[in-house]
């Protein structure tokens, strides 16, 4: 399975430089697909509800303290897109195609209307601090809905 860093790398690699909030959101966008398009994850590392929409922790260390990222950024040692297949490739493009020219606070307010986000948070007040997980079955039954 690739990892997280595989997906994200493969993302910038695409699309070129962005903030660090549209690439968690194209990162989630990628995973819920997956899970619906082909029945599978992308990768293990979990995404949380956090105030400000999803976020993979995991990659938010490597990205932390910084606005943007590129291709040429020194976050990706032991990031591999070669290690996608081509059927993931095909699902984070399709990703890519819909989402990638939408804006990072574009994407983050998308996820808020959206109901993974939102039960993740249930009993949570917006803008307060939440390590919730945004489950597989929670993006598979939402995404795969529409």
């Amino acid at each position: 399975m690739a990892t997280v860093f595989d997906v994200a790398k493969y993302i910038v690699d695409q699309c070129g430089e962005m903030d660090t909030w549209k690439l968690q959101k194209l990162v989630y966008y990628s995973q819920a697909w997956s899970l619906v398009w082909d029945g599978q994850p992308l990768f293990s590392s979990k995404i949380e509800a956090w105030a400000n929409g999803p976020v993979c922790r995991d990659l938010y260390y490597r990205h932390k303290g910084r606005y943007s990222v590129g291709p040429d950024t020194p976050i990706w040692d032991g990031a591999n897109p070669d290690a996608l297949s081509d059927i993931e490739r095909e699902t984070i493009d399709a990703v890519l195609r819909d989402y990638g020219d939408k804006p990072g606070h574009w994407l983050r307010a998308l996820t808020h209307l959206e109901d993974p986000w939102n039960q993740a948070r249930v009993g949570v007040p917006l803008m307060e601090q939440c390590e919730n997980e945004i489950t597989h079955d929670m993006m598979r039954f939402y995404y795969g809905s529409l």
